[in-house]
């Protein structure tokens, strides 16, 4: 049996010792507990630090260690795909290089995989301890919104670290669109799912990489890719200000009639007319970002390149 680790990083230089040490002394508790050999697959996003020596140098004194690395950033879901199309394991794993998501589930997350009663294993935060408090705010917000948008429910503190089987991860694999939103995907693609709690952990090392304007483009693509419900409400609220424009057309014209135009009302005009363009841009900027999503998959663009991977650097 054996298991993968997909590990995208990014300017990980600091945590990746620190991360291959603690998964493998899981690795070896599960070898002797369940049998299992493992590889862990890093994929460096463009770093601009020492992540790819650190990668080189994992490789070289232990083979169970294998690399991809992008020729520049093209993002964490990238990463994931990437790791998942080079994983040659029976199951499957994804998680963070800086100990935020606790290898030491993985026994337990085996365990339920073998059962037979699940084919995915994912984890939740139970709290967002350590993190700016309005960033909590949003991330609870963001995904109250997704959920009422879309048919696909997404849980709210979902992390990207879970274990899955095979047939789950060649499912996930299908998916091979451009924009990817990962939790979305894997809530999508269905196939049963245990979750395992816990709370949240500080970064081993390193900084985070994610800033709130990243985040707030991030949930545009998950709420965007996994829901129509913006180009309805759009839809609507042109509807609600034509209905609106036609009543107050009748009520200028009949006024006007009866009681004459006692000021030419200029101001209150602008408003209006402020208001409504502002209406039309909205729905234009939401309309657009679909279109874009479409522009961009039917260039049917790579969804990342490689620069180098353990097996390039092996025939050397």
């Amino acid at each position: 049996m054996l298991i993968s680790l997909v590990v995208p990083c990014y300017n990980e230089e600091e945590a990746m010792p620190l991360f291959y040490k603690e998964v493998t002394r899981v690795a070896e508790q599960m070898r002797r507990s369940h049998g299992a050999e493992f590889e862990f697959i890093f994929v460096d996003d463009g770093s601009r630090d020492g992540t790819l020596r650190v990668a080189r140098e994992l490789h070289d004194r232990d083979p169970r260690v294998r690399y991809v690395s992008f020729s520049r950033n093209f993002g964490k879901e990238a990463g994931i795909y990437a790791g998942l199309q080079a994983a040659k394991g029976d199951y499957v794993a994804t998680m963070d290089a800086d100990l935020q998501d606790p290898p030491a589930l993985l026994p337990d997350m085996l365990d339920a995989l073998l059962s037979g009663d699940w084919d995915c294993a994912a984890t939740r935060r139970t709290t967002r301890k350590g993190e700016p408090p309005v960033r909590s705010w949003f991330a609870r917000k963001f995904y109250q919104i997704i959920n009422r948008m879309g048919e696909t429910e997404i849980v709210d503190g979902a992390r990207d670290f879970r274990l899955m089987s095979r047939r789950m991860t060649d499912a996930v694999l299908q998916m091979s669109e451009y924009n990817r939103f990962s939790k979305g995907i894997f809530s999508w693609v269905g196939f049963r799912t245990k979750w395992f709690d816990y709370e949240n952990i500080e970064r081993v090392a390193g900084k985070t990489k994610w800033n709130f304007w990243g985040l707030f483009k991030y949930s545009i693509e998950g709420i965007v890719g996994f829901s129509t419900a913006p180009l309805v409400f759009a839809a609507l609220m042109g509807v609600i200000f034509c209905a609106a424009a036609f009543v107050g057309i009748i009520f200028v014209a009949v006024r006007a009639l009866l009681f004459g135009d006692p000021t030419s009302g200029w101001p209150s005009m602008i408003c209006i007319l402020l208001l409504c363009s502002g209406v039309q841009l909205f729905c234009l900027g939401i309309v657009g970002e679909y279109l874009s999503k479409t522009y961009l998959e039917v260039k049917h663009r790579p969804i990342y390149i490689t620069q180098e991977t353990e097996a390039d650097r092996d025939k050397r």
